[in-house]
């Protein structure tokens, strides 16, 4: 067994020897949340919902809802030194919290069995962008439809899980953190590049006016709703991937200072983003409410028509690449967390399965996107939908529900856990027991339709 603080990976059964450094683990955390959706869904609801105004108030619901329940994710992971499940048991000396915790880590498989599929979408079309295929048909809806209908989706899926499981399989200090420092920092630079290339070209002021000018017009009881929606869902809460990464945190890491850490990555990284998707959609005309569709269906007619075309679309899909694979390797460590700690299996034993298991799991969302499980339907939606819809709008907040009411009314030693002053641990206990259980209760009812119609997911 290693040392507690050596920071290096155990191969044998379980994970508690294994830690981050404190850079490592702020990358890591910040890597995990950042992800495909705010690519595409923050910029086009900030727009919709009042721009900068919109903006101020996520930034509102971050601090309320998002940032304390993070930290409380965090800190139970760090106080139990388990998976997601074990953290619970440990820390409530009970079995039965245990089984509400298992409940995040079912949610965060099924959410890397569909969300893995997307992520080989943005490699195959980084791929193409750079050979230049993806500019030889105009028809680019067609392209895509022809793609999401043969086979090839299955194979890109099985790439990404590929590479996921084998980071995942090197521990925690040589895998999981080592990826992330190497792909943090490039995603940073293409960040960069991009936002720069896109707000130089002609029209792109239309675009950054529509995302950032302040209409408190369109402030409405919805859009509060929207903003906690994505407040909590940005930060990958409720899916137990905060709590198995507090897990591997040193004893002297502030948990306040890198949550704090987290969700300003977080908010960058969709502003920026912003300022990517909205200069480069206004400056060719092309209308920024459609979603996925507007990535693989619509931003390639604009990226055909620069000069480079090819390079910088390539580079944004090789952005989308790195937000999709930071986060699918925290999902996928969730599960691999518990099979190490459940069944005393090697990380690299528990890797493989679990992987190979997801991979599976994941052929029918990779063939309902217009293959050959297109024409199935549960519920009235398709594979993909129905698993993204349960476990993203009804598993993930039923999982930030229950990390609050542990966190506000069973755990004693939260606060001594987190480390806060006396006053800042008093206004946190009164949010976590008080004011976020709502606001996830909420969050669920919108979510999942029971209130309003509307869906959220990473």
């Amino acid at each position: 067994m290693q040392n507690q603080t050596s920071g290096k990976s155990s191969d044998q059964g379980g994970s508690a020897t294994e830690r981050f450094s404190s850079s490592g683990f702020i990358l890591t955390a910040i890597g995990s949340a950042v992800g495909l959706g705010n690519m595409w869904k923050f910029p086009y609801i900030t727009g919709k919902y009042g721009g900068a105004a919109f903006f101020l108030l996520f930034i509102i619901c971050l601090l309320v809802v998002g940032l304390p329940v993070l930290l409380a994710e965090l800190a139970i992971g760090r106080g139990g030194r388990g998976n997601a499940s074990t953290s619970f048991i440990r820390l409530s000396k009970s079995k039965y919290w245990g089984g509400f915790g298992f409940l995040s880590i079912f949610g965060a498989f099924m959410i890397l069995s569909f969300y893995s599929v997307v992520a080989g979408w943005t490699i195959h079309y980084a791929i193409i962008s750079f050979s230049n295929v993806l500019f030889q048909d105009a028809d680019y809806t067609h392209r895509f439809t022809s793609f999401a209908a043969s086979g090839m989706p299955v194979l890109w899926q099985v790439a990404v899980m590929a590479i996921t499981g084998a980071v995942v399989a090197k521990g925690v200090s040589g895998g999981i953190e080592k990826f992330n420092k190497i792909l943090i920092p490039g995603m940073l630079v293409l960040l960069i590049v991009l936002i720069v290339r896109s707000v130089t070209l002609p029209g792109a002021m239309a675009g950054v006016e529509f995302f950032l000018k302040p209409d408190f017009s369109k402030l409405t009881t919805e859009s509060v709703l929207v903003a906690l929606g994505h407040a909590f869902f940005s930060l990958s809460l409720g899916m137990g991937t905060m709590l198995t990464y507090g897990s591997y945190v040193e004893r002297r890491q502030s948990l306040g200072q890198a949550a704090a850490a987290v969700g300003a990555g977080d908010l960058l990284y969709a502003l920026i983003a912003g300022l990517i998707i909205f200069p480069t959609s206004f400056a060719f005309g092309i209308e920024p409410s459609q979603g996925a569709g507007l990535v693989f269906m619509a931003l390639p007619a604009a990226f055909s028509a620069m000069p480079l075309g090819g390079v910088f679309g390539g580079l944004f899909f090789i952005l989308l690449a790195i937000a999709a694979l930071t986060s699918t390797v925290s999902l996928l460590e969730v599960p691999v967390a518990y099979a190490m700690d459940k069944w005393r299996l090697s990380r690299n034993k528990a890797a493989l399965w679990t992987t190979v298991l997801c991979c599976i799991v994941g052929v029918p969302s990779a063939l309902s996107v217009g293959g050959a499980f297109s024409g199935f339907t549960i519920a009235g939606k398709s594979f993909f939908d129905f698993v993204d819809f349960v476990a993203s709008n009804i598993i993930l907040p039923v999982g930030g529900l229950i990390v609050t009411i542990f966190t506000g009314y069973v755990w004693k030693k939260a606060g001594e856990e987190a480390g806060l002053t006396n006053g800042m641990f008093k206004l946190w206990m009164f949010v976590i027991r008080y004011i976020a259980p709502v606001l996830v209760i909420l969050i669920f009812l919108y979510s999942s339709g029971i209130i309003s119609g509307g869906e959220y997911g990473k």
